[in-house]
């Protein structure tokens, strides 16, 4: 048990993170680290760190950042009801016990373990320690499904919510008369290069749009989707009325006389900081609060984790006027985030593998303005990211925590949850009762939502 990430080697932690099956870069060992040394949460912000490892000789098998807290700010998961009826019963909800990362909604692996034995270990390691601390709950949020398969064995409660995101993937249809094109077909004959049939012919014997389909190659290989070609391939996949919504609130915003540029890691200026926090803590004083994370927090993610930052910058007659920053998770990079310098040691063996099939993602996180033009925050958080991702590859961008509004740029939600020990067997039974009718109730919302879908269906305009 450790009060900082400090004294745990970065080099053990991030490999571990590695070999885990939802990597993000909020969980290595420099955010973590950051987030403390720069005191954006510590206990004089209510977040009391206490990081449990387990050990199989001088190998870490297991690991997570546990945190004693006295208030439920800056989690995202909202359990202040929980909190209300201890109190109106005579009992401390808090201090309670959260293994999360603090003020970041992104769902990952939260707890890090080499194999299922050594996560199952680390869960009951937590709730015994809970447990002997006389604690009235332990929390485990925005846990990937590895962490909830433990949970769930464990006798946890789940509990879930909504988030949107948004996926990188042409519609079946429309994809595959695009990559026949650019395949060598060509409207009304063959290439020249070799006789092929035209892409008139081609696309007329697919199947309906979102079915599997194949082009005839031999052995009937079914041809997989593909990513966006362009941001106009992107909204050609929406039904009409988002489509024009999306032009015209674009074209409002370019009216203005605002532009972007972007920056990622060493390429963001000091000064490019300095403005995105400006902007950063202009949002949080707006609405009267202190933000959440220091100056010097994004200072040491500039020295320490340049390569996960993506920074777009809005100007206007020269003047910058508004930013978003942006997070990603490169899988091609070491320990899921930064590539390894030419002289770095080698990592130790965890004995195991990194994750096959790794995807990159983008994670909305910041945004500001200091002028308001209409629009200005759907093109700096929304618009200009797609965009980027389209033309850089991008599998996957998730959109944050709550927002219902995203769905209308094409971000489709998705189920996040955590887990959740309360000591009290009185009001482990009550929560659990409430947990499976909210339960029923995201569902439900679910499925209204998807009702709702944004994309374009086969008989849509």
């Amino acid at each position: 048990m450790f009060d900082s990430p400090g004294p745990i080697a970065a080099i053990a932690w991030n490999a571990l993170l590695a070999a885990q099956p939802h990597p993000t870069p909020f969980m290595r060992h420099e955010y973590l680290a950051a987030l403390h040394d720069s005191g954006s949460a510590t206990p004089a912000t209510g977040w009391v760190p206490y990081f449990l490892t387990l050990w199989q000789g001088e190998t870490l098998a297991a690991g997570c950042p546990l945190y004693l807290k006295e208030h439920s700010y800056g989690e995202y998961v909202f359990d202040w009801a929980w909190a209300n009826a201890y109190a109106q019963h005579g009992l401390a909800y808090y201090p309670k016990a959260l293994v999360a990362v603090p003020f970041t909604p992104v769902p990952g692996t939260r707890l890090l373990a080499r194999d299922a034995a050594a996560r199952e270990a680390l869960l009951r390691s937590l709730v015994r320690w809970c447990g002997d601390r006389q604690l009235s709950s332990l929390h485990l949020l925005f846990a990937a499904d590895e962490d909830l398969a433990a949970c769930d064995r464990a006798g946890l409660l789940p509990r879930h919510t909504v988030q949107f995101h948004w996926t990188n993937l042409a519609p079946t249809l429309a994809t595959s008369c695009a990559s026949l094109a650019l395949g060598g077909l060509r409207e009304g004959g063959p290439a020249a290069a070799s006789p092929c049939p035209t892409l008139a012919t081609a696309c007329a014997s697919l199947p309906p749009e979102g079915a599997p389909f194949a082009l005839g190659r031999p052995g009937g290989e079914v041809v997989p989707a593909r990513r966006f070609g362009s941001f106009e391939e992107f909204l050609a996949s929406l039904t009409q009325e988002k489509r024009k919504k999306i032009r015209q609130e674009r074209r409002k915003v370019a009216e203005a006389g605002v532009t972007f540029r972007w920056a990622r890691g060493a390429d963001i200026r000091p000064a490019d900081w300095d403005f995105f926090y400006r902007c950063y803590e202009r949002t949080y004083l707006e609405h009267g609060n202190a933000p959440y994370l220091t100056r010097d927090f994004f200072r040491r993610m500039a020295h320490d984790l340049p390569q996960t930052w993506l920074l777009f910058v809005a100007e206007r007659a020269g003047r910058p006027i508004a930013s978003s920053l942006i997070a990603l998770h490169d899988p091609s990079t070491l320990g899921s985030g930064q590539k390894r310098p030419e002289n770095a040691p080698q990592l130790p063996s965890t004995g195991l593998d990194a994750p096959s099939g790794a995807e990159t993602v983008a994670y909305g996180r910041y945004w500001g303005a200091l002028e308001r033009v209409d629009c200005l925050h759907f093109e700096a958080c929304y618009y200009q990211p797609l965009q980027w991702c389209i033309e850089h590859g991008v599998h996957r961008f998730e959109g944050g925590a709550q927002g219902e509004h995203k769905m209308a740029r094409a971000l489709l939600p998705v189920r996040t949850s955590s887990a959740h020990w309360l000591a009290h067997p009185d009001f482990a039974e009550a929560v659990e009762r409430f947990l499976e009718s909210e339960g029923q109730g995201v569902g439900e919302y679910l499925d209204h939502l998807q009702a709702r879908s944004p994309l374009r269906k086969p008989s849509g305009p």
